[in-house]
């Protein structure tokens, strides 16, 4: 928590790397000059893709069971509401190429609540309610158990609640006589 990081053309940023099935950076907008729920979203996905650029130079996460899983997947920007309220905080997700998340974010919010349990900020089994800045859709999570150690790193369980939605199916057949069935690499 609190890594100091140089963002070019934005200056230092305080930010705090937390895991929920990938790694985040996490910082309040109000840090880059933004509002996260006020600002354009092109503008939190250029400053939120430049602190990721940025932690990627700087910092390498390392994850105690597989180093697969150790790299920086985004950067969530926050409306700094971290401290436990009953009042919804507001986020956005922007991860691998620039994508936002139409939700909260179920890993996020899974590293976010960490996050807030290792700073003290909330205690297990509050809930807390995050908000999606971009649609407004809404997910809770909660600390359930801290579990001590995962490595070198503290862990903590984390339930997440919040609902998807189906917006596409697929039908993919495999021939048998198809050579390539069971795909190809390139090199």
């Amino acid at each position: 928590s609190d890594l100091s990081v140089d963002v070019p053309g934005r200056g230092k940023v305080l930010v705090d790397i937390g895991y929920g099935g990938t790694f985040y950076a996490f910082l309040s907008a109000e840090q880059l000059g933004l509002d996260v729920c006020a600002s354009k979203t092109r503008e939190l996905v250029e400053a939120a893709s430049a602190v990721t650029e940025a932690v990627k130079k700087q910092f390498k996460p390392h994850h105690p069971e597989s180093e697969d899983l150790a790299f920086l997947y985004g950067t969530i920007l926050t409306d700094g509401k971290d401290a436990f309220s009953e009042e919804p905080t507001s986020n956005i997700c922007v991860f691998a190429d620039e994508q936002v998340d139409r939700s909260p974010t179920g890993s996020g919010v899974t590293a976010r609540i960490a996050l807030q349990y290792h700073k003290g900020l909330i205690q297990l089994n509050q809930t807390r309610t995050f908000r999606s800045s971009t649609t407004g859709s809404l997910f809770t999570g909660k600390a359930v158990k801290a579990s001590g150690l995962f490595g070198d790193h503290n862990a903590v369980v984390v339930e997440v609640s919040g609902e998807a939605y189906y917006t596409g199916t697929a039908t993919f057949t495999v021939e048998e006589e198809d050579q390539l069935k069971y795909g190809f690499f390139f090199k």
